[in-house]
């Protein structure tokens, strides 16, 4: 699934103070730390996940831009700021990036995070397809407030601050000469709006958690790790942009009897050996029910038979594999001395005793090794 809020983390709202937001970390740190949960193999996780959150939420810039972006880095992609090492005072690659290009504030709509969920399904799911129901824990626009942040009935003004535009613009001298700085309004964190009376459901956001119900087709033919993609179904839009996806990737249990093989499936079947040397008919299992299938007379171990179209279907299409049906001669056990001397006698009637076909067998490995004298 996507990385949790960070709120949500500390268990604190998004207006939160400064002084909320050490209060729940503190709490939450003595209560997870390692030391203390020595037997919670999840706390130092957990503690990580909390130490991360306070780490962004209690600095002010990384706050702004977290309430802004999210957990999406705005500079992914442009390069590290290795060779910026000298300008000192001037900050890393992000404020030279803002001075020569206006900022990274984002006016335009932004599309939501995807998500992703791991949907485990049975064999027969997987070789026949099925619709499934998942609960996904998303973020959506309010529908208190439908996306306003402010309670209904009261109004949205306007940053006093940014004046609507979000931004915060400074001037600085450098050594490029006069350059214009562009944050993110320190006040509205970006919005252009202030809220004087929040909505009471998403606590002035515009957005709140929430878990939905949603259906998973699942096509016939998927396999471990096979992703599919729900469009529109990932977290909403902080400002009025397109919804993310939602991606399902597939986890096949594996089946008692078939195995898979991309689109074949193969089956272990015993056999007698009056089965095996006589031959007969059986019944062997498939996707599609049992079917009869003839052992002819004189069948060895290892011998596979092949039930064309009893496979599994190839993911967008309607070609089906083969069945390969695998046979194992079963030795018997705990024979009785009546048994026993009824193998001996076959074993005359075959015209070699034991001793005799284990002589042969040495011979034969003799001629193989060191040759013919």
């Amino acid at each position: 699934m996507s990385k949790r809020d960070y709120y949500e983390v500390l268990g604190v709202s998004r207006s939160a103070s400064q002084d909320e937001i050490k209060k729940a970390y503190r709490k939450l740190a003595r209560q997870y730390h390692p030391d203390v949960n020595k037997d919670d193999p999840n706390a130092a996780e957990k503690f990580k996940e909390i130490s991360e959150a306070y780490e962004v939420l209690s600095d002010a810039n990384k706050r702004a831009q977290y309430d802004q972006f999210g957990h999406t880095d705005p500079t992914q992609g442009m390069g590290g700021g290795a060779g910026f090492d000298g300008f000192g005072d001037f900050g890393g690659f992000g404020d030279i990036f803002d001075m020569f290009f206006g900022g990274r504030t984002q006016r335009g709509p932004q599309r939501g995070h995807d998500l992703e969920y791991e949907l485990e399904i049975e064999f027969e799911e997987a070789a026949f397809g099925v619709e499934k129901q998942i609960q996904i824990p998303r973020t959506e626009t309010c529908s208190t407030c439908t996306g306003s942040g402010a309670k209904p009935g009261t109004k949205v003004e306007q940053c006093s601050v940014c004046k609507g535009t979000g931004e915060q613009q400074t001037v600085v001298n450098t050594p490029f000469g006069r350059m214009v700085n562009r944050k993110v309004c320190s006040a509205c964190r970006g919005r252009g709006v202030h809220i004087s009376t929040p909505c009471p459901d998403c606590h002035g956001q515009g957005r709140r958690r929430v878990r939905r119900t949603v259906s998973v087709r699942v096509p016939a033919g998927v396999d471990n790790g096979t992703r599919l993609r729900i469009p529109g179904a990932g977290e909403s839009s902080p400002n009025g942009g397109q919804p993310g996806d939602l991606h399902i990737v597939i986890r096949v249990r594996p089946h008692e009897v078939f195995e898979r093989e991309g689109t074949n499936v193969y089956v272990d079947y015993p056999l007698t050996f009056v089965q095996a040397a006589l031959g007969d008919e059986v019944e062997v299992p498939t996707l599609d029910g049992a079917v009869k299938l003839r052992i002819p007379e004189g069948t060895q171990t290892g011998t596979s038979f092949r039930l064309k179209g009893k496979g599994i279907v190839r993911l967008g299409s309607n070609q089906r594999g083969d069945q390969h049906v695998r046979v194992h001669v079963i030795t018997p056990t705990n024979l009785t001395e009546r048994q026993k001397d009824l193998f001996r006698e076959l074993g005359k009637e075959l015209g070699e005793t034991p001793q005799e076909q284990t002589r042969s067998f040495i011979d034969r490995m003799k001629s193989a090794f060191l040759g013919d004298d």
